[in-house]
Parts: structure tokens; sequence; C-alpha cells
């Protein structure tokens, strides 16, 4: 039971408040799609900024030490946790989506509310946050170290979720078994063939970038080609001949896997329109097993920076078992929302942490 009494929060504190539900829709659509539109991240900064506006005013016209706060506690959600979330990004940490998530979420929860901590929001009589917030608490910061905290955990979950189904190995903490009519629309990387430590693993599940085969280029490939996956496995001598490439290929789209196309290969998105250049399979060197490296001369961008040898391995890995090993890569804003949940009813996970074995 929630009981709000006598709101002493500002209309700012509330609206921000409003604002946890819309993260939990966009964490769901990131288990589902992996994909957030830029776009989707700006009424929300602007609300940020618009609160943030009327909070200053609100601090100036008292001055003192609430002027004081404001200044300190904005500089370090603005300053830092923008940063952090950039350089995160620039590393392969973060991916795109997820570095706008805490750049908007800097902006838009500098600091704790005021109805937090109060009577003005308790549950069952508990008083939320759970945990005291320091005198200048960075609610922004609590919510990525939250974050930080939910995410290092996800190797734990993949484990649990392997060992109940009888797959027990090194990989079981960085990967699932995936049957190969799955992979279409399973998303993730295709963990390397090689015999790389348990280390470098946990390393790829944190770092993405060069971890493996990305499906969406896999998708995109197809799309590109028009043939699905079974076609593929079905005849692979024929589509590894740079000679079949098509005359005119199809849009490549982003690789998403809700689009509504064939999931791994099919007709052009817009009609006969295309985004790849013709290609001619005459002119295409023998040295080119499945026309990988003119499917990456021939489309806009990198496809997730996929290397041509990268894509042929793959393919003869896709071609050939029947069953793979997948690092679903983590949905970061999953973490992001359960952390920002946990922020708002208990505090910062970390410092409970400390608390709990006496550090703190």
């Amino acid at each position: 039971m929630v009981d709000v009494g006598p709101l002493s929060g500002t209309l700012p504190d509330l609206l921000r408040l409003a604002t946890v539900p819309v993260f939990g829709v966009l964490a769901y659509r990131d288990i589902q799609t992996r994909r957030i539109d830029s776009i989707t991240w700006v009424p929300l900064t602007l609300l940020g900024v618009v609160l943030l506006g009327v909070e200053w005013q609100r601090a100036a016209a008292a001055g003192g030490t609430d002027m004081r706060v404001f200044v300190l506690t904005t500089a370090i959600s603005v300053g830092f946790v923008v940063s952090m979330a950039y350089v995160f990004h620039f590393l392969g940490a973060f991916g795109g989506a997820d570095a706008r998530a805490l750049m908007t979420i800097a902006v838009l929860y500098p600091s704790y509310p005021g109805y937090v901590g109060g009577e003005a929001l308790s549950v069952a009589g508990v008083a939320l946050p759970v945990s005291e917030p320091a005198p200048v608490a960075v609610l922004s910061f609590t919510i990525l170290t939250n974050a930080v905290a939910w995410g290092i955990a996800y190797p734990l979950l993949l484990a649990a979720r392997n060992g109940a189904m009888g797959h027990v190995s090194k990989r079981m903490f960085v990967g699932i078994p995936v049957r190969w009519d799955a992979v279409p629309e399973t998303h993730g990387k295709l963990l390397d063939s090689g015999s790389k430590g348990l280390g470098e693993r946990l390393r790829a599940l944190a770092y993405p970038r060069g971890a493996g085969l990305d499906l969406d280029a896999v998708r995109m490939y197809l799309r590109w080609r028009g043939a699905t996956l079974a076609e593929v496995r079905a005849d692979p001598e024929r589509f590894r001949d740079p000679d079949s490439l098509p005359d005119e290929p199809n849009d490549p789209t982003d690789g998403a896997v809700d689009l509504d196309v064939a999931t791994d290969g099919g007709e052009p998105v817009d009609g006969d329109e295309s985004a790849a250049d013709p290609v001619d399979g005459d002119d295409e060197p023998a040295d080119d097993p499945w026309g990988a490296g003119a499917f990456l001369d021939a489309i806009e961008g990198d496809a997730y920076g996929t290397s041509p040898e990268r894509l042929r391995d793959g393919l003869d890995r896709l071609t050939t078992e029947e069953e793979l090993w997948i690092t679903p890569g983590i949905p970061f804003l999953v973490p992001v929302f359960l952390g920002l949940v946990a922020a708002f009813a208990y505090g910062d996970l970390l410092v409970g942490l400390l608390r709990a074995l006496g550090l703190v």
C-alpha cells in the first residue's frame, strides 16, 4: 500500500517520480529488440533541463546551503556522470542507447527528490528510500552504481540458468547454447570457437566490441543476399561461391529482429529499392568466400565492426554446427531500470553492502 500524505515534495519531484515507469517500458523494449530510438531521450532530457531551471531559481532565492548543495549535486551529476557514460561508450562497455540513457538520467535525476526519505511517500509505513541518503547525495551516480551492481550479477544468472538446463562448462557464465534454427531470432554475438579462458570471455561480456560475430551482422548479410539461413545450410557450397552474389542486392536493414521482413533474409524493406550497390558476381575475386568482403564493401557502415574473416568463420560454423554458443549480451537498460527503482526504494546498494560488512 502506498500512502501519499501531505505532499511536501515539489512539482519537479513528482514529475521525476512519474518518469520512472517510462524507463521500465524502455527496459522491456531493450529486451525485445535491443533497439531504442535516439529521439526517445530528447523529451526526457528536455524535461530534466526544465526541472533544473525551476530548481535553480528556487535554490537561488533560498541562497546559502541550498544553493551550494544544488550547484554541487548538479555539477557532479551532469559533469561527472555524463562524462563517465561517454567514456564507457567509447571503450565499448555501453551501447549508444545505454550511454544516452545514463546521460538523460544525469540531467533528470541530479539529486534525491524532496519527498524521498521524508513522510511524503511511504510503503506500508516505511519511508523511502530505506537507506538514508548522504547529505549531498547524487541520485544519478547512485543509479549508475546500482546498475553496475545488477550487471555484475548477470554472469551468475547465466550460470544458474545453464546449470539448471545441464549446460555445465566454462562458457556457462558468458553464453547460452542455441540451436541453429533459433539464431535468426536471437540477440547477441556468436562466441568464438577458440580456446579462450574464462577471464577473456568475461571481459568480452563486459566489453562486447570485438567479442564475436554480431548476429545483427548475420541478419544484414542474409537480407542483403535475399536468403534464409535454412537455404544457406541446405546448399552452403553454392552460397560460399562469390559468383552466386545477387546482381541487385536487397536492403540489408540494420539487422534488427523485429522488422516486418523475413527474419534472416527475403525481400527488401522498401519495395524494390536497395540500400546497397549492385554486385556483379563475375568481377568478384575467387578468394572472397561467401562474398563477405563484397558485402561489407557494398553496404553503408561497418556492420557492427564485423571483418570479412569473422563473417566467413561465423557462416562456416552456422552452416555446419547444430548448436552454437551465443553471448546474449546485457540489455543494459534493464539493470539501469532496476538501479533506478533500487535508488528510489532502498538507496545506494554498494553503500548498503559496505555497511553490512562493517566497512562504513
